[in-house]
């Protein structure tokens, strides 16, 4: 999977799943300010990524990610791309 893909992955479900306005889904977005994501969205998220892109979260790996990019990033690393 290219990080094209990727990124295409998490914004649709970021917007499908969670009901973000597409427009809001930038890679300097916060995820719980600009996205209003909290932690029980946070479990839905880690199913979802679990489901859809193939690799465990860690409920402690969200405390690292801040922005969608963050969230970009953590999933090229899970992904080796």
């Amino acid at each position: 999977m290219t990080e094209t893909q990727i990124i295409e992955k998490i914004n649709h479900f970021l917007a499908e799943e969670f009901e973000v306005a597409p427009e809001k889904i930038k890679p300097d977005a916060q995820l719980k300010e600009t996205l209003e994501l909290d932690s029980l969205d946070y479990i839905d998220l880690a199913v979802v990524i679990e489901h859809n892109l193939n690799f465990k979260v860690k409920p402690e790996d969200f405390t690292r990610m801040i922005t969608v990019q963050d969230f970009y990033n953590y999933a090229f690393a899970k992904c080796g791309v």
